[in-house]
């Protein structure tokens, strides 16, 4: 039996490159934003298991990004693809303590960020494990992330998400 990684998978289904992205002006290609876990539960102070314990410098900056491209993308009607770390109680995300339990604030969008869920060109996907591409799988087969890239022709995409604060 082979076992993939995240990377190889999605490489099977989108061209992958790591380059300079230029988002263009005339209505040629499309560029994606995609925004990981910038909830409460990982980057409001006291907000849960996971959160910040004080304020965070580089936190509060990548937020400050996060919300700076979106309302960029969202102005000129590029797609944003939102991923929130969602978890059903009882249901545990070894090695991690509960977090980001359905229903409460802390899977919840950061206040910066919470006018995106009324913008048409957002899509918003609950996943209940660390990887989004994963937790983008449905039932039968399909990945919702895939069907989102190949739905809005996207030819390249600008990820923010908490990994670099944590390398």
């Amino acid at each position: 039996m082979i076992i993939k990684s995240t990377a190889d998978l999605v490489k099977d289904e989108l061209p992958i490159e790591q380059e300079a992205m230029v988002i263009p002006e005339d209505g040629g290609a499309v560029s994606g934003l995609v925004l990981v876990d910038i909830i409460n539960g990982f980057c409001t102070v006291g907000a849960g298991n996971l959160a910040p314990t004080e304020p965070n410098t580089q936190i509060t900056e990548m937020i400050k990004e996060s919300e700076s491209m979106a309302r960029l993308f969202c102005e000129k009607k590029l797609p944003v693809m939102v991923f929130l770390d969602s978890h059903h109680p009882g249901k545990p995300e070894n090695p991690y303590p509960p977090h980001c339990l359905v229903g409460t604030p802390e899977s919840n969008l950061v206040p910066a960020l919470e006018w995106l869920d009324k913008e048409p060109n957002v899509t918003i996907r609950r996943k209940d494990c660390f990887d989004g591409f994963l937790g983008s799988i449905q039932e039968d087969g399909s990945n919702v992330f895939v069907d989102w890239v190949a739905k809005n022709a996207i030819t390249s995409v600008k990820i923010i998400d908490l990994l670099p604060l944590y390398e």
